[in-house]
């Protein structure tokens, strides 16, 4: 008897503990395109400097990958309070569709162009450098939004 309660009871355990499976487009929907997100630790004394920063080295780069049709979207956020090894700003571009990432010598010639009419080689190598002094890259990846069914 005891032993088929024990039994009974890892039967019961195993069926709890196995995952349902999820099925695309039944229990969620993909989106199109996906978001390219960095996650950055910065030091904390410097997030002000690091976001006065990106205004003038990243937002202009953007906006010609928007009107080139690159990215439909962009954002940086900022975590508030602090973790040594987290990440606390992150800077997200939002893609309509992965077909961008194919290479295009033409396109991606003129927008870089476009780019460094707004903010020179040279202006992008300075900040470099002085943002090297107090960020850390923890992560780079490219993410998928997905709708969940109702």
């Amino acid at each position: 008897m005891k032993r088929l309660s024990s039994a009974l009871l890892a039967a019961g355990l195993m069926a709890m503990s196995v995952p349902a499976l999820a099925e695309p487009y039944v229990d969620y929907t993909p989106q199109k395109g996906y978001w390219q997100i960095n996650a950055i630790e910065v030091d904390p004394n410097h997030v002000d400097d690091y976001l006065t920063g990106l205004r003038t080295s990243q937002v202009s780069g953007f906006e010609v990958l928007k009107r080139r049709g690159m990215i439909d979207d962009y954002k940086f956020m900022v975590r508030n309070g602090y973790v040594k090894g987290s990440p606390n700003v992150m800077i997200m571009t939002h893609s309509p569709t992965s077909a961008n990432l194919d290479a295009d010598k033409a396109r991606d010639k003129a927008i870089e162009k476009e780019m460094y009419a707004a903010f020179s080689k040279k202006q992008g190598d300075a900040a470099v450098a002085g943002y090297e002094k107090y960020r850390t890259f923890i992560d780079d990846a490219q993410w998928t939004a997905v709708d969940m069914a109702k």
